[in-house]
């Protein structure tokens, strides 16, 4: 048992970050022009346009309370007079709300992706493993925030917290990990799942969208004729014709 803690807690985080780095590499040096979601929004559109931006927004306050949970330690958040009562009802109103939205965009999106055949055509088999894998963490992460709300239960700042921030000082702190709840611990593992998976998903694509999305240039497309040839561009018009003035001819 203590091998396999230490093997899950000690040694696993940073197995996944070599190939997390090493895969974000190779993928960056042979497919470049790779880093895309791949977007079908000329398949369908209605659905997309509700469920991505909750996916996304309500993905990006989840990224944003992961990090100050597990980075800010409780006794800073104590000076700066945040009671542990007002921490976690904010963990479970902000969190909660930004992982219920996630949720929600993440599972239209995948009924969208089943429901459309062309885009259930696209789905690669990276999609098949990382969506649900994505899916699952979500809803890892929402049980235990609420099952860390109420008075008395598990604090995970003093546990996965502490765990976490110790994988930087190269000295990981197995045992505040291993006596975590399952539930967290299987919100861990779950995500560093993800993370091996990262370079060789559609998930690269978070290294660029953010910049390159403000500044890519709109979509031009146009329709196809009846018999599946690309119209014709539009001839310039002509000039009108100008009317010759005969030239008078020598006498001879």
């Amino acid at each position: 048992m203590t091998h396999l803690r230490t093997t899950l807690w000690g040694v696993l985080p940073y197995l996944v970050v070599v190939v997390f780095v090493t895969g974000t590499a190779w993928r960056y040096h042979f497919d470049r022009f790779g880093f895309t979601t791949r977007s079908s929004q000329l398949h369908e559109h209605r659905l997309l346009r509700v469920a991505s931006p909750l996916f996304h927004y309500g993905l990006l306050f989840v990224i944003a309370g992961h990090v100050v949970g597990l980075l800010v330690p409780e006794a800073l958040t104590e000076r700066l007079y945040v009671g542990e009562r007002l921490y976690h009802a904010n963990a479970l109103l902000v969190g909660g709300a930004a992982g219920l939205a996630a949720v929600t965009g993440l599972g239209l999106l995948l009924y969208r992706r089943l429901r459309v055949p062309a885009v259930r055509a696209a789905t690669s088999r990276s999609d098949r493993v990382v969506h649900p894998l994505l899916l699952v963490t979500l809803l890892a992460g929402l049980t235990a925030t609420a099952s860390g709300v109420p008075s008395g239960s598990y604090d995970y700042r003093e546990g996965v917290s502490v765990w976490f921030r110790s994988l930087f000082t190269l000295a990981p702190d197995v045992n505040a990990m291993a006596h975590a709840p399952l539930v967290y611990q299987a919100h861990a593992l779950f995500g560093l799942a993800l993370f091996a998976l990262w370079p060789f998903s559609r998930l690269v694509h978070a290294f660029t969208a953010p910049l390159a999305y403000l500044a890519r240039p709109y979509v031009v497309y146009r329709s196809r004729t009846p018999n599946g040839l690309p119209p014709h561009p539009a001839r310039p018009p002509r000039a009108p014709a100008t009317r010759r003035t005969p030239r008078p001819r020598a006498g001879r």
